[in-house]
């Protein structure tokens, strides 16, 4: 169905923002176009940047303390974007925060820096009532999400295997402990981390290699469901190369999605008849010739803004609605926090051995 505009909902939700850095500014804030969200107030550490934002996109209030702004303002909710304190997210004091305040709250990745954490953030949803949704934005990826409604088609059959690659460096173990320098791994491993568990769920456990070179890590994973897939880090490639790659296995047929965007649906079909040795035509049938999708970048549609290719605006369409319906989100919520952070400590084990996840 046609994509509203803001101002076409009917009811919105009163929202804060805490934090005014260049991610929010690029990718965030601009999604409210298209959100039931009536931005109240916005929050920065740095006064004039917050003051900037508020005439920018709207605000009535600009705070530099999050406290006074939980305080002072009617909100349903709050946003928050903000960077690392001593290379520890902030996210969890922060929602803790804001449900303590009776508000929900839609934090950006990574959730937590330890499973613990997400624990803690768990409780107080708990106790509170209010819920936490996670900006995992590869779940919400139209290629993904299109993904995810093909192998659970009845043609597809039952997945039985994955394969996902990914660009991204794992420091050696004896860095593992080390919160800067496991930054980066940290930032990133919800990216392929959340994909593997919208498609199949809960990882039993693992096994991995570090190559030496450029960090780059394989590992073999058993899914709770009895799924394999391997997670392929790709450390060391060109800048120019596509970024990364999905596909899932079915039973005669496959799915692949190509940097993020290009989706190849391989039907169940064969290359033409006659058998081995003896067919002339590679064509095949027309009813099991692959379907591909990938975006046209001529017409101004929403479908080619980046805001709804990387799922930006779809995840917080997704929120505010859960909001406005007082209705836990299914997806990319605290539970899959727990999991993408099970993911990233299993990484600080060392290589060479299997480890259990659930």
């Amino acid at each position: 169905m046609p994509q509203k505009y803001n101002f076409e909902y009917e009811s919105r939700i009163k929202a804060g923002f805490i934090g005014c850095g260049g991610h929010s500014f690029r990718n965030i804030y601009p999604t409210f176009q298209n959100a039931p969200v009536e931005l109240v107030a916005v929050c920065d550490i740095n006064r004039e940047r917050a003051e900037t934002y508020r005439k920018m996109f709207g605000a009535e209030k600009a705070y530099d303390n999050h406290l006074q702004m939980l305080q002072k303002e009617n909100l349903d909710a709050v946003f928050v974007v903000t960077n690392y304190e001593n290379g520890r997210a902030r996210y969890p004091k922060l929602a803790m925060d804001i449900m303590n305040s009776d508000c929900h709250a839609w934090i950006e990745k990574p959730p937590a820096s330890s499973v613990a954490e997400v624990q803690q953030m768990m409780e107080v949803s708990e106790k509170t009532g209010k819920f936490v949704m996670v900006g995992f934005k590869k779940t919400f990826f139209t290629a993904i999400e299109k993904t995810k409604e093909i192998i659970e088609s009845e043609e597809f059959g039952t997945p039985a295997s994955i394969y996902v690659r990914y660009p991204q460096h794992l420091p050696d173990i004896k860095d593992r402990n080390d919160d800067h320098k496991m930054l980066g791994f940290l930032d990133h491993i919800g990216h392929p981390g959340s994909i593997l568990h919208y498609l199949m769920g809960k990882i039993k456990h693992l096994y991995y290699e570090r190559e030496p070179i450029n960090g780059g890590s394989i590992a073999t994973i058993k899914f709770v469901s009895g799924v394999v897939g391997s997670l392929h880090l790709t450390s060391g490639q060109s800048g120019t190369s596509p970024l990364e790659r999905v596909e899932v296995i079915g039973r005669g047929c496959n799915v692949v999605v190509d940097n993020g965007v290009k989706l190849t649906y391989y039907r169940r079909g064969g290359r033409g008849p006659g058998g081995y040795g003896r067919s002339p035509d590679y064509m095949g049938n027309n009813e099991g010739a692959p379907l591909y999708w990938e975006p046209e970048f001529s017409l101004g549609q929403l479908y080619n803004k980046a805001i709804f290719m990387l799922g930006y605006a779809t995840e917080v369409i997704y929120f505010a609605e859960c909001v406005l319906n007082n209705t836990p989100p299914e997806k990319s919520n605290l539970e899959t926090a727990l999991e993408i952070t099970k993911l990233y400590e299993a990484y600080k084990n060392d290589s060479g051995q299997i480890i259990q996840i659930n």
